[in-house]
């Protein structure tokens, strides 16, 4: 009996590697401060602020949804990377408190980007719908890995680029916390805050982006949470605050280590923005307490997968961040997932 020949599969011709050409981030205007906050809840703005550093956050609107922050993000993303929304051929969103199911949040995203029409919006009267059906849109992939999502995020979108299927990514994490924060627990509602950020990758001659490394703490897993019936956040605080005083550090290294560089090379830390009682003491740790540490945390408190990309384009729109230099990016959190990258910051 002859065996049949199975005739080779071709795969894309992908790029060397990938670049963040473009920024973006987007808050709601309203702003809850520590004061604010000891009106409906037992605490005080020193309290908080010894605690945790922050000393503001924003609050998103009732009517503003996750999808709507991360379409204001992907769009100042764009404009800062002179990139037309339909060159984009994936979209990923990073979050864990989107309301809906399906259609999925980057889904969401991709149709305003091509449309301008806002995320779960109806056409203005008088106007006439899109008409898409011959349009072939981007990928659109979700990402729920709660803090440490938007460096899982880049991690695809980077793998995806080196391989071919994917020729310019916009990645965003956002999250709207608020909505599921119990206002009556003071240890959980001083952290919570929304918005989103997001960065634009394309194929490059020469890698900008280095490999995602990722992994958890399987003990860990119930230490972050937003389960049923309840959907409210809850955590461990202390468990997280040992896990990352003792182990993020090693975590980290692993990380740049997998980049080919060292930590004398590394320029800025954007670790995930928990609690500045973290941030500082692993910046300490991997001996980079002199380079420029992101602490967005003290006026955009704890956005989860928002609070990276956030730090990092607030900061870098501000000129707080040098142009082409290694970045640490360190995300951690519900799950219990890690993961990070080295990342070079765009040209100006």
């Amino acid at each position: 009996m002859s065996v049949p020949t199975v005739p080779a599969l071709s795969l894309p011709a992908g790029a060397a590697g990938s670049r963040i050409v473009g920024l973006g981030h987007h808050q709601p205007e309203k702003v809850l401060t520590n004061d604010d906050i000891a009106r409906f809840v037992e605490t005080n703005d020193e309290w908080i602020r010894s605690r945790t550093g922050i000393v503001t956050r924003h609050v998103a609107a009732d009517d503003v949804t996750v999808a709507d922050m991360a379409t204001a993000a992907a769009r100042h993303a764009l404009d800062d990377a002179g990139v037309d929304p339909l060159d984009v051929d994936l979209v990923i969103v990073a979050t864990a408190t989107a309301a809906d199911r399906s259609p999925n949040t980057a889904g969401r995203v991709a149709y305003a980007l091509r449309t301008g029409v806002q995320p779960g919006a109806s056409t203005p009267e008088g106007e006439d719908e899109p008409d898409l059906r011959n349009v072939v849109g981007p990928a659109v992939i979700d990402v729920n890995v709660a803090c440490s999502g938007f460096a899982h995020a880049v991690g695809l979108a980077d793998q995806a680029i080196r391989t071919g299927t994917s020729r310019t990514a916009v990645v965003i994490g956002a999250e709207k916390l608020t909505a599921v924060t119990d206002w009556s627990d003071r240890s959980t509602c001083i952290l919570t805050a929304d918005g989103a950020g997001a960065a634009v990758l394309q194929a490059a001659d020469a890698p900008a982006v280095g490999p995602v490394v990722w992994g958890s703490e399987p003990e860990l897993t119930p230490a972050v949470l937003i389960e049923a019936p309840a959907d409210k956040f809850a955590q461990d605080g202390r468990a997280v605050f040992k896990w990352a005083i003792t182990r993020a550090a090693d975590r980290a290294r692993r990380v740049v280590e997998a980049s080919g560089l060292s930590l004398d090379d590394v320029g800025v830390l954007v670790a995930h923005q928990a609690n500045l009682r973290i941030i500082e003491p692993l910046a300490k740790g991997l001996g980079l307490e002199d380079r420029v540490v992101v602490t967005d945390i003290t006026e955009s408190g704890n956005t989860s997968a928002a609070s990276i990309p956030m730090g990092l384009s607030k900061w870098w729109h501000a000129g707080k961040i040098p142009a082409g230099t290694p970045a640490l990016l360190f995300g951690f959190g519900g799950g219990f997932a890690w993961a990070g990258q080295v990342v070079l910051t765009p040209e100006r």
